[in-house]
């Protein structure tokens, strides 16, 4: 079983804690990741949540020029080689 660590912190007057860098670092989590918060006896339970692959590169290819465009521009061009 993994080294128990422990910390005292405050919650704040919204209802935030803030989870220690040693604990963040301990487990990877990062800014924005979700996390599912559960009672237990008592006991309130964090657990990471692994995020959606499609929720997370949505939005990356944005801004590119359009793919369509240039294999319609690619497939102009190869048929005035084949004209030629």
């Amino acid at each position: 079983m993994g080294t128990f660590n422990s910390t005292i912190v405050t919650v704040s007057s919204k209802g935030w804690v803030v989870i220690p860098s040693l604990f963040r670092r301990k487990i990877g989590l990062k800014p924005g990741m979700k996390m599912e918060v559960t009672e237990t006896k008592g006991k309130i339970v964090l657990t990471p949540q692994a995020g959606n692959l499609v929720d997370e590169l949505y939005g990356k290819l944005a801004g590119g020029g359009s793919l369509t465009a240039a294999l319609l521009e690619d497939r102009a061009k190869e048929r005035k080689r084949e004209q030629a």
